[in-house]
């Protein structure tokens, strides 16, 4: 049976929470139930999306310390660990191990970022960078690892490695201009995409059998 979702009256009824706007009191409480059992969420723009919360609830969550964003678009509940106890044999570590070896706890046992004052302003990541309405995850259940423009030796070096005739610098052009998008979409794989461009540019049987049909 899966645990039920608490909330610490010493959080909640505190004079720092019932300040906050009704409707960010209404999204902190969306993302705690939604939370995995360290009480990280994964795709907390499409919970925004889903109950009608704008960008200023979430920023007065983060301007309130009362959740943390980290660079991935992931954010946790900072005083999960204070609103409930999941019992071992029910337990289920979270899959963003990074992000919870990034943080430490205060005397209260409320999440803290290490190395970080707990009244110090955070800024490690812009609101931007929320997940929009999906997981951060792949199929498999692990993190997606985040896409890294190649650099024009490592497009060329490919290149030579497939003996293809692709036109690197063209290549590393192309996508630079368009923000490296396929489509409307994030590219995911450059190699890939080499791939593609390596088949666009091969002769068509029509062109092979005007080449031999050459004299020469």
């Amino acid at each position: 049976m899966a645990e039920r979702r608490m909330f610490a009256k010493t959080i909640i009824d505190s004079d720092a929470f019932i300040d906050m706007p009704v409707t960010a009191r209404l999204l902190y409480y969306d993302l705690g139930m939604r939370a995995d059992d360290d009480g990280f969420v994964n795709s907390p723009k499409k919970i925004m999306r889903m109950i009608g919360a704008s960008d200023g609830d979430m920023q007065t969550l983060l301007d309130k310390k009362f959740v943390i964003l980290f660079e991935s678009g992931v954010v946790v509940i900072k005083h999960w660990c204070i609103h409930n106890y999941i019992r071992k044999d029910t337990y289920n570590e979270t899959t963003y191990k990074e992000e919870k070896a990034s943080l430490g706890f205060d005397e209260n046992k409320a999440y803290t970022l290490r190395g970080r004052a707990v009244d110090e302003p955070s800024t490690q990541v812009s609101i931007g960078k929320l997940s929009i309405g999906k997981d951060s995850k792949d199929n498999s259940g692990r993190s997606a690892k985040r896409f890294t423009p190649p650099t024009l030796e490592e497009v060329q070096a490919y290149c030579e490695e497939r003996h293809n005739f692709v036109d690197a610098e063209k290549f590393i052009d192309y996508y630079t201009s368009n923000g490296w998008k396929v489509g409307k979409n994030s590219m995911k794989d450059w190699k890939a995409a080499v791939r593609t461009w390596e088949r666009n540019s091969q002769p068509t049987p029509q062109k092979k059998n005007k080449l031999e049909d050459l004299p020469f």
